[in-house]
């Protein structure tokens, strides 16, 4: 039986101060509800950013104190099921996000769920991909809002946080202090307009501690790739800081030469963007685990 958890039980920072709604064991399951990033207040496409409470935007549920996780372990999260259940709600903002200075209306526009699907204006049909914009850990210290990503994950907005993935993150503080939320039916990668179809939805996840060293974080794993996720000030931070991380797991976890990890990064890996309106921008690297069974390496479970 898994554990439960509402939504109500929401949180706006990742902190060591913020005390846990839960306590669970390691590989226990864990069913979360999730708001979408304005709390449930845009219900229709008369309701305007003007009346909205910018306060309890972005929340998280959680925090989840997880039993036997102490500073500089490294979490894995499983993803074992990520569930959009709608409506969602799209926005543009004058001034905001790659294409704020073409905007100059506020608009807010409900996307209908069909099945998989979300439908957009009546006239565009798209397949869903839910995924999860906010998810990590607390830092050791201080306290960082959920809109801004991070080492400790945070508001990455990557398209691969999403059913079947597992997460990689570097425990703060004992507990880690585990939360999740601003669930996409779908998204662009990049984010370009500050929002995916941003809708409440429901996570069904384990997390364990794993024993290997020398592992980058916030790192991803799936059944075709592995990716690091980088967070800068700039693109050009960002991009360096994935690729660097990428060919220290390649060299220093899996085994690989120094030139063979860059050349088969520039081979095969891909460098893609994943969000690039929060307050540091964010990226990241993947690369094949077919590549990595080749030269005899898999991951620890």
């Amino acid at each position: 039986m898994a554990f439960e958890l509402t939504r109500d039980k929401a949180f706006f920072a990742f902190s060591p101060d913020v005390p846990p709604v839960l306590r669970v064991t390691q590989g226990e399951d864990v069913v979360l509800q999730t708001h979408d990033c304005f709390s449930g207040q845009l219900k229709t496409s008369h309701d305007t950013l003007e009346e909205l409470d910018w306060s309890i935007t972005n929340p998280a549920t959680g925090p989840i104190f997880i039993e036997g996780t102490k500073p500089g372990d490294v979490l894995r999260v499983d993803l074992l099921e990520v569930k959009a259940t709608g409506p969602s709600v799209m926005v543009t903002i004058p001034g905001a996000g790659a294409l704020g200075d073409l905007i100059t209306e506020q608009e807010t526009t409900i996307l209908e769920h069909k099945g998989d699907s979300v439908v957009y204006k009546g006239k565009v049909t798209v397949k869903q991909n839910p995924m999860l914009g906010v998810i990590g850990v607390a830092p050791a210290e201080g306290e960082i809002p959920n809109s801004t990503p991070g080492m400790h994950g945070g508001n990455m907005d990557c398209t691969l946080v999403t059913t079947g993935s597992s997460l990689y993150l570097t425990v703060g503080v004992e507990g880690a202090l585990f939360g999740c939320g601003d669930m996409h039916a779908v998204m662009g990668d990049g984010e370009v307009v500050i929002c995916g179809a941003e809708t409440p939805g429901e996570v069904r996840f384990n997390a364990q501690v794993v024993d290997i060293a020398d592992m980058p974080t916030p790192f991803i794993e799936n059944d075709e790739i592995v990716a690091v996720v980088a967070s800068a000030g700039t693109i050009d931070e960002a991009y360096k800081l994935a690729v660097d991380q990428m060919h220290g797991f390649l060299t220093a976890v899996a085994g690989m030469t120094v030139n063979d990890a860059a050349m088969l990064m520039s081979l095969v890996g891909s460098l893609k963007f994943c969000q690039v309106v929060d307050p540091l921008l964010t990226v990241r690297f993947e690369f094949p685990k077919s590549v990595l069974a080749e030269y005899g390496f898999e991951m620890p479970r």
